[in-house]
C-alpha cells in the first residue's frame, strides 16, 4: 500500500508556532494574521480530505498523525501564504496553477502529492497558488540567497491556534510530525471519527 507518511505534516515553510496567548476567537480553529480559519471549514475540509484518501485507497493512519491536523496546517500556510502574496504583490495565473497541480513532487502521482500536503486533490487551486506564489516571491528575494527572508516573513504571522485541539510541538520532527503533541481533549480520532467530528486538531 502507498505510503504518504513522509510529507503528511510538511509546511510551505517553518513558520513560527505561538501558544493561544489571546482569547481565540468564537468558532476559530486558529487566526492567522488578519485571516480566521473556521472550525466549520477545517470539518468541512478534513471531510473532504478523509474522502479523497479512501478514493486513493489510502488510510488516515498512513499519516502519522490525526487527519485534521494535516489539514489545519495546510489552511493556515495557504492564509499566510496569501498574506504574504497580496504583501508584495505577487501574481498567479491560473495556467502556473494548473501546471503546479501536475507535479508529483517526491511520490509516484500528482494526486499523492496533493494528499501528502493535506490537501484534496478536488479542491487544491488555493494551495496551487500559494506554492507558485512563495517560489515567485523567493526568486524575488533571491533564489536560493533569499529563502531566510522568506522563512522570515512567512514566519511573521505567526498562527495562534484554538488550544482546544492540543498542546503544539515546538520541534517537529520525522518521527513527530504533527502540529500538536497530543490529541487534545477530543482525542486521535480515526476515519470514521473523524467524518462525525471534525473538530479534531489540524495541519
Amino acid at each position: 500500500m502507498k505510503s504518504i507518511r513522509v510529507a503528511a505534516a510538511a509546511g510551505a515553510v517553518a513558520i513560527a508556532l505561538t501558544a493561544c496567548s489571546s482569547p481565540m476567537q468564537a468558532g476559530a480553529a486558529a487566526v492567522v494574521g488578519n485571516e480566521r480559519i473556521s472550525t466549520d471549514k477545517l470539518n468541512t475540509d478534513t471531510r473532504s480530505y478523509l474522502a479523497a484518501l479512501k478514493r486513493a485507497q489510502l488510510d488516515e493512519s498512513q499519516l502519522g498523525v490525526p487527519a485534521s491536523h494535516v489539514v489545519l496546517q495546510r489552511l493556515v500556510n495557504v492564509s499566510a501564504s496569501r498574506q504574504l502574496l497580496a504583501r508584495h504583490n505577487v501574481q498567479v495565473s491560473e495556467a502556473e496553477v494548473d501546471a503546479a497541480l501536475k507535479d508529483p513532487g517526491q511520490f509516484q502521482s500528482p494526486e499523492i502529492n496533493l494528499l501528502a500536503n493535506g490537501v484534496a486533490p478536488a479542491d487544491a487551486r488555493d494551495y496551487g497558488r500559494a506554492m507558485v506564489g512563495l517560489a515567485k516571491l523567493q526568486q524575488q528575494f533571491g533564489g536560493e540567497a533569499g529563502t531566510q527572508r522568506l522563512t522570515q516573513e512567512f514566519a511573521s504571522f505567526k498562527p495562534i491556534f484554538n488550544p482546544r485541539y492540543g498542546n503544539l510541538n515546538p520541534q517537529r520532527s520525522q518521527e513527530n510530525p504533527g502540529l500538536f503533541l497530543d490529541a487534545g481533549r477530543f482525542g486521535k480520532a480515526t476515519a470514521p471519527q473523524a467524518q462525525q467530528q471534525p473538530q479534531q486538531p489540524q495541519g
